[in-house]
């Protein structure tokens, strides 16, 4: 890897602390951190590297637990040159992949592309959301994606419909060490105004429920068939359990909370206790919506947060 420090035109930086880039602000650190300057930096650099070495790639690290020990292997996260948005015609938006929600949903409306509000409240990138389906207030990414590229861990690039993704709740097939660095997607004819009016309705219905000035990760859990997370979470007494410096959220349970110095070890296992208390009240097994790497600081961690 040292090797390559001198061939990449981004950045690459060893032992990077992952902490400041999540937003719960915890976690240890990653081998290595790249920030590619370019599409073609990106995929040099994926092509060259040692296919051993793993690769994730890292969003806004909304819905992300980093376990305490890092993150072995190459850390991806898109810069400026993967943050673009542009309206290019027939109610379709071309965005790359580290852009926000938020950007492009604005950018759906002042075009009067309508369909797209919901990822107003999607606290994440557009390669985030791709891969997990992201979705909220009754719409779903697969519902307005077209097509994806992807550069996948031999450094190629591949543009992907949306019927090769496999989508399910929360879920794609894109294989591991993918990286989405662009999507398409469409949208129907809309008043701007109107669409405002949409997202606005929706940021306020956030703010009213959701605890997002808060060290949090979004949604911890999986909505079970049937069944709401936060209500089995609160039916089994977890509103406001603490492990260490973590705690279930009093305003919504379905959010794990840092209350200021929790480890990724007390968060993780705070879950764990939730889903184990969920089991036993209702007989349901919450599944995490969160997305847990790395290693734990210690084996005695391991113990503590049992196995994924």
């Amino acid at each position: 890897m040292a090797d390559m420090l001198c061939k990449v035109a981004g950045k690459l930086t060893p032992n990077a602390p992952l902490a400041p880039l999540v937003w719960f602000k915890s976690g240890g650190s990653a081998q290595w951190l790249f920030e590619p300057k370019d599409l073609a930096d990106l995929q040099t650099f994926l092509h060259d590297l040692d296919p051993a070495v793993p690769v994730m790639a890292l969003g806004l690290g909304s819905n992300l637990i980093v376990r305490d020990g890092g993150v072995q292997g190459v850390v991806v996260r898109l810069g400026k040159a993967f943050a673009k948005v542009i309206a290019s015609g027939s109610l379709t938006l071309f965005c790359g992949g580290g852009a926000s929600g938020i950007l492009v949903s604005s950018t759906a409306r002042d075009n009067g592309i309508a369909g797209l509000e919901f990822l107003r409240s999607i606290p994440g990138t557009v390669g985030g959301f791709v891969r997990m389906n992201g979705g909220a207030y009754g719409a779903e990414v697969k519902d307005v994606l077209v097509d994806c590229d992807v550069v996948l861990r031999d450094g190629s690039l591949h543009t992907l419909p949306v019927a090769d993704l496999g989508y399910t709740y929360r879920h794609s097939n894109l294989p591991d060490g993918a990286i989405v660095v662009a999507a398409r997607f469409a949208g129907r004819a809309g008043d701007p105004a109107a669409i405002q009016v949409e997202m606005d309705r929706i940021s306020a219905s956030r703010e009213a429920s959701q605890p997002l000035r808060s060290k949090t990760g979004g949604s911890t859990f999986k909505n079970p068939e049937g069944h709401k997370a936060w209500q089995l979470v609160d039916a089994a007494g977890c509103r406001g359990l603490t492990i260490g410096g973590a705690q279930v959220s009093e305003k919504h349970c379905n959010f794990l909370l840092n209350l200021g110095e929790a480890t990724s070890s007390d968060i993780e296992a705070l879950g764990e206790e939730v889903r184990r208390r969920v089991k036993t009240q209702s007989g349901v097994s919450l599944e995490w919506e969160i997305q847990r790497v790395g290693t734990c600081a210690r084996a005695s961690d391991q113990e503590r947060v049992g196995t994924q």
